[in-house]
């Protein structure tokens, strides 16, 4: 029994032309349209930059109401924290108020005399 031998530019190109014949043949072009009277048919809200005058709803106030407080952060919502993960940051005013002058917590570039000779020895090595 032989192996398969590889086909040529000339037999793969006979190949494709047959594919190609094959799917013209079988391929039909549809320029008509028309609703499927055996379905449903769901009607799409219009454009929004349509110029249609838009229906006056009544405002109701107690949807609105609702709407921002459950927009609300947890911390204006409720009194205490409700779950665990909350409990992490939820006082989060400082426990001590900012001041720039402030050492303990504000570390400024200083320099001392160690890394002044320090630079110095890097920049006469360049």
């Amino acid at each position: 029994m032989a192996g398969k031998e590889k086909k040529d530019v000339v037999h793969q190109n006979a190949i494709h032309v047959e594919t190609i014949r094959k799917e013209q043949m079988h391929q039909k072009l549809h320029t008509e349209f028309s609703i499927n009277p055996y379905r449903k048919l769901h009607v799409l809200p219009d454009k929004p930059m349509s110029r249609k005058p838009t229906e006056v709803i009544a405002e109701n106030s107690g949807f609105i109401e609702a709407f921002h407080k459950a927009r609300q952060e947890p911390t204006k919502k409720y009194t205490m924290p409700l779950t665990e993960s909350q409990e992490i940051g939820w006082m989060s005013t400082p426990l001590i108020p900012s001041n720039r002058k402030d050492e303990r917590f504000n570390f400024y570039r200083s320099s001392t005399d160690v890394t002044k000779h320090e630079e110095s020895a890097l920049r006469s090595s360049n």
